[in-house]
């Protein structure tokens, strides 16, 4: 009886938990959890056709979605459930609510997404005084070292390039291991104090050590990424956040990069004159390069 008693209390403890881990809205629990591509098109299947997905088999599901039946698997299991039959009468019942409150078609959905993102960024930069500052901390660093990796990589160029444009030396590092330990130490040598590391979802691996690596150089660390609270930021001296948007297969990052040029708008303030000069100095030798078609 004893271990009945216990059985039962088991079997209540895991039925509660799993009615905190379902919502009742099926588009609450498509957004709830960070979903890989593969993911993201089963999910974004399930938001469009729900009525049918009730009625298909894990394989026909993955065959609509254009996925594998292990990405099913594995999708239904991220979602809390405990087997692909329990999502799917899961899905009987959520069809009966409706799943997206929105209007419009998945593209309108993501720009309103990315609208979200950018008022959020808006009300955070209402105080300039803590992005001033950081901005002043990059220019004081000669050179000034920013790193990205995979997809945030070309946010990271991005960022390089404009920021060329207001500081004397910037280095842009793509490279891991070895490779990037070599770079960072020598723009270390060549006086760089600061790091800027721009990473967004999926976090690769390799930011986590470059960070490390820095700070055990005693570079201090800015981190540009989308959340204030994830594994990374515990790794960094401070930290810059905009939201992504995870409606499409892949994050779109327009809050990231509108936060990305103020941060180098930022610098140019905090740079004065001189900004000015190296302004007016890339215009003239574009002027005399020809180097832009006349609009």
């Amino acid at each position: 009886m004893i271990h009945s008693a216990g059985k039962n209390r088991a079997d209540e403890n895991r039925a509660g938990r799993k009615e905190n881990l379902v919502p009742r809205s099926l588009h609450e629990l498509l957004t709830a959890h960070r979903l890989t591509p593969a993911q993201r098109r089963i999910a974004s299947y399930l938001a469009e056709r729900p009525r049918d997905a009730a009625a298909l088999t894990s394989a026909e599901l993955a065959e609509h979605a254009q996925v594998s039946q292990p990405s099913v698997t594995r999708f239904v299991a991220l979602l809390g459930f405990d087997g692909y039959a329990e999502f799917r009468r899961y899905l009987r019942t959520a069809t009966t609510e409706p799943v997206l409150e929105r209007g419009g078609n998945k593209f309108q959905a993501a720009v309103d997404a990315d609208l979200r993102n950018l008022a959020a960024l808006r009300a955070q930069l209402a105080d300039e005084t803590r992005l001033l500052a950081i901005a002043g901390r990059l220019m004081a660093s000669v050179p000034l070292v920013v790193v990205g990796y995979r997809v945030s990589a070309a946010q990271a160029a991005s960022f390089a390039y404009l920021a060329t444009k207001i500081h004397p030396d910037v280095r842009l590092l793509t490279d891991s291991g070895s490779v990037f330990g070599d770079h960072l130490r020598h723009a270390h040598r060549c006086g760089a104090r600061t790091l800027v590391m721009v990473a967004l979802p999926r976090y690769p691996r390799e930011s986590a050590a470059a960070l490390r690596q820095a700070r055990s150089l005693g570079l201090h660390t800015l981190l540009i990424t989308d959340r204030l609270v994830s594994a990374l930021t515990p790794l960094a001296d401070d930290v810059l956040s905009a939201g992504v948007a995870s409606e499409f297969v892949f994050d779109s990052h327009a809050a990231v990069v509108s936060l990305s040029v103020a941060l180098v708008e930022a610098m140019a303030d905090a740079a004065g004159a001189s900004a000015r000069q190296r302004l007016e100095g890339f215009e003239d030798y574009a002027a005399e390069q020809d180097l832009f078609l006349r609009e």
